[in-house]
């Protein structure tokens, strides 16, 4: 394990869900964090990574696109996975970049779309082709972002970059942020009656067969074991503690909060 003391960490999109628990979980190493900038500056990452031994690179561009240089999300997610890669390489002292993907590029769906692999494993890419009455083309935007997103981070390994990426299921839990992230109200979307939360749960549910469930503490944990190993590592790992159906989700409401009124449909 290193040394708190002495080991620097770069964190971006620490004013995030996943990245300010992961900050708070860090305390005591010498921390750098980035908010994600718009444009997608390098030199702005760049003072951040700067001397860093470990990059969790976490964030991921909002879906507006005002005064930015890229047509859409998937452009920009995968252009800042590149920066970030080529910063880690030039800065000379990074020893391992830790990105945070999705499940939602891990789908055990064959090429059809339609019928599942016997396995799902870090193999599983989620084909192209799939829809499902519950996909819209932002939420499919997200899907392909991140899988692209995730495909060129990897690529870095070639370069001599040691590369993790973790597959995230949906993350729910305690929060340190002022708001209910999204992940955590779509939990909550079987009596909250939010139906587009609710329809990105059922999106979830076909695309992987199940909903991929995990506690903020797991991920924090996950990411963490990462940079304390002081092996080697490279590669793909998903991190999922459960997987359960929305059906599943709302008789867990309703049989521990029998106050809420799930939505029976």
């Amino acid at each position: 394990m290193e040394e708190k003391s002495t080991c620097k960490v770069c964190v971006t999109g620490g004013a995030g869900y996943i990245g300010s628990s992961l900050v708070k979980n860090a305390f005591g190493y010498r921390l750098h964090c980035s908010c994600y900038p718009k444009k997608l500056r390098a030199e702005e990452f760049e003072e951040a990574i700067q001397g860093c031994e470990f990059v969790f690179h976490v964030a991921t561009p909002s879906m507006h696109y005002e005064g930015s240089q890229y047509k859409d999300r998937t452009e920009a997610t995968v252009d800042g996975v590149k920066k970030i890669g080529m910063i880690c390489l030039k800065n000379g002292t990074v020893k391992r970049l830790i990105y945070t993907a999705s499940i939602v590029a891990a789908s055990p769906l064959k090429e059809d779309g339609i019928t599942y692999k016997q396995l799902m494993d870090e193999t599983c890419w989620t084909p192209l082709n799939f829809s499902n009455p519950y996909s819209q083309q932002w939420l499919w935007d997200y899907v392909e972002s991140k899988m692209l997103a995730e495909k060129e981070v990897l690529k870095f390994e070639k370069e001599g970059l040691e590369v993790v990426t973790l597959c995230c299921g949906l993350v729910g839990g305690h929060t340190f942020l002022p708001y209910m992230p999204t992940t955590s109200a779509m939990f909550l979307s079987v009596f909250t009656q939010d139906e587009k939360l609710y329809n990105i749960l059922k999106f979830l549910e076909d695309l992987n067969g199940k909903v991929p469930i995990v506690h903020i503490e797991d991920v924090c944990e996950a990411h963490m074991f990462f940079m304390n190993n002081v092996g080697s590592l490279n590669g793909r790992f998903l991190c999922a503690s459960s997987y359960v159906s929305t059906e599943e989700i709302g008789n867990y409401y309703q049989h521990n909060y029998p106050e809420f009124k799930v939505n029976q449909e």
